[in-house]
């Protein structure tokens, strides 16, 4: 009897430890997988042990034979490591070692949404992503840039440096030190190379240059013909403010070529692209004002970059000091150096230049294979490439075939017919400058505005608007890149892809990007508005450009003296909205205010007492959004009854706030769905009165306002609730200097205020760690969230004890 109980014993124990150690599947076609609870839940493997108490428990002091000297980091109290070295080199593997210890499942999640392996960790559920990363020829980028890359001896070795720090981590963990997602997800962490770096890169790439709207404009131009599309859709707002001043000189002479307008082509309906443009424009602020309109005399240089709110944060803290260096900032985990910040001489910020440097070209394939295509009057064979995806859960590969031409991949196949199937042409497919990622290392040894010019020179893309200042009183902006030579009027819609002349004409010279040095106003800034007035001799276009924070920003800069830091972070949180000043102004002039019922006039009277301020505590800018929404959705009903059918381009807000000035009896303003024809009063008082009603319960609700209409949510990169900060208490609005919306805003505000001792405050929504277990994993997010900045601690050396430490390391 006791041997059949020990039996019975042995065997229930060994189903539950096998039960514990599988991996569960969700079901469903597409589902995900959990984790193996028995690991999972292990006290000795599972997520227990990624409880911080203090800080990474791991960082430790260590030896690594192939460092030249010793590197001493130290962390301070909000966890950013100060790196101490006598050479760049072993500075950046101290950067990649520490990194790697706070975001290594960022770092890794990065570079697998860049080369389209996320369903190896993921599962089904993200398969289609993978797929149109391949499809639009990411893995190829970064790879033709580690190509590059390697062919620069400085690259590679520092580089090189990274990466072996980065693996200096990875190489030490145990199963039980995995951060939190790998176990979560059940997978395991992969050594560090050049491409991943690549990869991250072009990451930033996927963001901030495949903006484009041709397929949708091509649609509407099908739909409303030449007259009306060119009246809704004018490729420049007449009151926006270029970056840089008008009146500029541009000392040199254009490149001469071709600038025929080319022949736009009908091609019919496009009615399900693979490609789906986001609706929120990636944004930012930067400036710097001359020390004439400052109080110390000395320039101040501020930036925010917009983009999508997450935890962990896209920015990681850092200062690197070298006897060659010494520079405080942040940076993408994954990148060696400091993207943005100061040194004791300079400073410099980014913002995302916006212009359109992805082309759509229709492809006219000569076999029912679709391996044949015409090209110039002969048939071109399309390179095929079958990509394979290893899938999570699935016993068997998958595989997906891509059609790459003399233009790029195919990336849109139709559904409706195989002669509509479009390819790709990208900026981002080019090589980029071999010394392309040196570019930021230069301006993070930079002292005047020599060195900055020079570090520019090295850089590719994406293009950027770098804003500098000095502590020699220099101030300048550059709208920096590599940017296409293109024909007049070329880019906003789907070319006709079976001539070679529909191509870029090569590339703007460096030394031809605009740029200005010390402008007689006292300051240079961007909002990524257009780059320039109509004098620039070269055409560009953009799926669009800003049209009203950087009408704002020079307002504001154009009023203001003897300048002080505090006035630039009040300017940094400024949620006034010239957006809400010229539209609500219309659509109360158009507003018939004798129909109006008493509780209707209330409503209306808290608007007219409105002072255009996106405050969290206000209801007022809920009303106007929503007013706005419907009076908008109501005046373009043509265009929004497209919306589940049909991919097209919607006008901007501030073509619908001149329509409803100049011509209120357009016809666009007659409502398709009524009898009458409807003017801009019409319009402006049926969509005030369904604002009324749809917002009556919302706006007796004492504790409704803008914050909690708006529910601004920082997510983790798994979307995970628990892991997130949701529904912040926090103003802000997409058209405000603070741009916060509902998933996307600033980043990282930093202002610096150089001279013979540089001052510099900073703040990101987010925490040095990537660990949801660590008290540093969100540990800003509040002090972002009330407006409130941290004095940056930039040691002088090793040894300044002028902020407190919390611990250190040295690595040999």
């Amino acid at each position: 009897m006791k041997i059949l109980k020990f039996i019975i014993a042995l065997v229930l124990t060994g189903g539950l430890i096998y039960v514990l150690n599988i991996s569960i599947s969700t079901g469903g076609e597409g589902g995900t997988s959990l984790p193996p609870i028995g690991h999972f839940f292990s006290p000795f493997t599972g997520f227990w042990q990624n409880a911080e108490p203090v800080g990474p428990s791991l960082l430790q002091s260590f030896e690594v034979p192939e460092m030249k000297d010793k590197v001493t980091v130290h962390f301070d109290e909000r966890m950013v490591p100060h790196i101490f070295a006598n050479n760049l080199e072993d500075a950046l593997f101290a950067q990649g070692y520490v990194e790697a210890a706070m975001r290594l499942w960022q770092m890794d999640l990065l570079t697998r949404v860049s080369s389209g392996r996320l369903s190896e960790a993921m599962g089904a559920t993200t398969l289609n992503t993978d797929k149109l990363m391949r499809r639009r020829g990411m893995l190829f980028a970064a790879q033709r840039s580690e190509r590059a890359w390697k062919r620069s001896s400085e690259t590679t070795k520092l580089m090189g440096a990274y990466e072996r720090g980065v693996n200096a981590w990875v190489d030490q963990l145990a199963p039980k030190d995995y951060p939190l997602e790998y176990k979560l997800l059940n997978y395991r962490p992969e050594r560090w190379n050049m491409l991943k770096s690549a990869l991250v890169r072009q990451y930033m790439n996927l963001t901030l240059n495949l903006r484009e709207n041709d397929v949708e404009a091509s649609n509407a131009l099908q739909v409303f013909g030449e007259e009306k599309f060119k009246k809704l859709f004018p490729e420049k707002n007449p009151k926006q403010q270029p970056i840089i001043p008008p009146g500029t000189e541009w000392e040199f002479e254009p490149v001469k070529k071709d600038t025929a307008q080319p022949v736009e082509e009908a091609i019919g309906l496009i009615y399900n692209p693979l490609t789906k443009t986001s609706s929120e424009h990636v944004g930012s602020n930067n400036w710097a004002v001359s020390g004439s309109k400052t109080l110390s005399g000395k320039p101040i240089l501020c930036n925010d970059p917009h983009l999508q709110l997450s935890l962990p944060s896209i920015w990681f803290e850092v200062q690197i000091s070298t006897p060659e260096i010494n520079v405080y900032g942040v940076t993408i985990p994954g990148l060696p150096g400091v993207i943005i910040g100061f040194n004791e001489n300079i400073a410099w910020g980014v913002t995302n230049v916006g212009t359109d440097v992805a082309d759509w070209y229709k492809i006219d394939w000569t076999n029912e294979e679709k391996t044949e295509y015409l090209l110039d009057g002969s048939v071109s064979s399309a390179n095929v490439v079958i990509e394979p995806y290893r899938v999570k859960g699935a016993e068997e590969m998958v595989y997906d075939t891509v059609r790459w031409t003399y233009w790029g991949p195919v990336v849109y196949e139709s559904e409706e017919s195989h002669w509509k199937d479009l390819a790709l042409h990208w900026l981002s497919h080019d090589e980029p400058n071999p010394d392309d990622i040196l570019a930021f290392l230069g301006l993070n040894s930079g002292e005047n505005y020599h060195d900055y010019r020079k570090a520019l020179t090295n850089y590719t893309f994406p293009a950027q608007n770098f804003v500098f200042a000095d502590k020699h009183g220099d101030i300048a902006i550059a709208v920096n890149g590599r940017f296409p030579i293109k024909k007049q009027g070329q880019g906003p819609f789907v070319q006709n892809g079976n001539n070679t002349d529909n191509g870029w004409q090569g590339y703007i010279p460096m030394e031809h990007v605009p740029i200005v040095k010390n402008p007689s106003r006292g300051f240079v800034g961007s909002a990524n508005q257009r780059s320039t007035d109509a004098s620039y001799p070269y055409y560009y276009n953009s799926a669009g450009f800003d049209d009203y924070r950087g009408r704002i920003m020079n307002r504001a800069l154009s009023q203001m003296d003897s300048i002080e830091a505090e006035d630039m972070m009040a300017l940094q949180l400024f949620d006034y909205s010239i957006h809400a000043e010229e539209g609500l102004a219309t659509m109360i002039d158009n507003l018939r205010e004798e129909d109006l019922t008493d509780r209707e006039k209330r409503i209306l009277s808290k608007l007219k007492n409105w002072g255009y301020s996106f405050d969290k505590d206000q209801v007022e800018p809920a009303i106007f959004q929503e007013w706005w929404r419907n009076y908008y959705n109501l005046t373009f009903d043509e265009i929004t009854v497209f919306k589940d059918s049909l991919p097209m381009l919607r006008p901007e807000a501030w073509r619908l706030i001149e329509m409803s000035v100049k011509t209120p009896n357009d016809s666009f303003f007659d409502h398709q769905e009524s009898p009458e024809v409807e003017n801009a009063s019409d319009i402006a008082t049926r969509s005030f009165k369904k604002t009324c009603e749809d917002m009556a319960d919302r706006l007796l609700d004492p504790t409704f306002n803008w914050s909690s209409h708006k529910k601004t949510s920082i997510m983790h990169l798994t979307r995970i609730p628990a892991f997130s900060r949701m529904d912040l208490d926090v103003g802000g609005y997409r058209q405000a200097l603070n741009a916060i919306s509902e998933r996307h805003g600033p980043s990282w505000r930093m202002v610096v205020e150089l001279g013979d001792n540089v001052k510099a405050w900073g703040v990101f929504p987010g925490g040095q760690s990537g660990n949801p277990g660590s008290r540093y994993y969100d540990l800003d997010v509040d002090t972002w969230r009330k407006g409130n900045y941290n004095q940056l601690f930039f040691m002088k050396d090793a040894f300044d004890t002028s902020q407190k430490i919390a611990y250190s390391i040295e690595i040999n």
